[in-house]
């Protein structure tokens, strides 16, 4: 009788051990488990402060760059220039009245010093891309030379783009030419004030792709 119980005891103490054993197992496994989840909430914080940081240093830069520009300029200059921050991008609006000849893609002698001003900027703040685009309004073209409105921006923006390039020295591998015609307009075109508004040549400061290409790069892994 003593015998069988001892027996039984030992079987009771065999399957404790066993059950001790898998509890142990499973604590273990569930701790590694949180610790992977918890590794992977603190990579992902970590990448999320990468972008908010990367987004605060473009705004503040892009705010720096329009304060120094704007200081530049002279109150007369401030009439024929519009400048503005836009999610971290810079956008100079320049009006076609002072930036080019009459009914022409040249650029006006009283230009000049705008563009210098301008030209200053975009080389100081060597990280970003620049956009010039050509704007129009909605009245058709009437130059042999020039087909659409379409022409008329593009070799607008294309005029900018190589007197910054050969007059001010800016890098043209940083640069892109391109027109809009009369289909971004910004006032309405049935008044003479709103095609003024509308014909104009936008000089658009963007940090560069690549950077944030870099981040999205280092994005943790699922």
């Amino acid at each position: 009788m003593l015998t069988a119980a001892q027996r039984e005891m030992g079987d009771l103490k065999t399957a404790n051990s066993a059950l001790q054993a898998s509890l142990t197992s499973s604590v273990t496994a569930s701790g590694a488990n949180i610790s992977k989840l918890v590794d992977e909430i603190n990579a992902s914080n970590k990448y999320i402060k990468q972008l908010v940081e990367a987004k605060s240093k473009s705004d503040s830069l892009s705010l720096a760059l329009t304060n120094k520009l704007t200081r530049s300029l002279s109150r007369e200059e401030l009439k024929d220039v519009d400048v503005q921050v836009l999610k971290g991008v810079v956008y100079i609006s320049l009006n076609d009245n002072m930036l080019y000849k009459s009914g022409s893609y040249e650029i006006s002698p009283a230009a000049a010093e705008t563009l210098s001003k301008i030209a200053k900027i975009i080389t100081d703040y060597s990280d970003y891309e620049v956009l010039i685009e050509g704007n129009t309004d909605d009245v058709p073209i009437s130059k042999t030379n020039i087909r659409n409105n379409w022409d008329l921006s593009c070799l607008r923006a294309s005029s900018v783009v190589q007197e910054l390039q050969t007059r001010y020295g800016v890098n043209p591998s940083r640069m892109t030419a391109g027109g809009r015609g009369e289909y971004n307009p910004i006032a309405d075109n049935a008044t003479d004030d709103g095609r003024t508004r509308n014909r104009r040549t936008q000089i658009i400061i963007t940090p560069k792709l690549d950077q944030f290409m870099e981040l999205i790069d280092q994005a943790p892994a699922e």
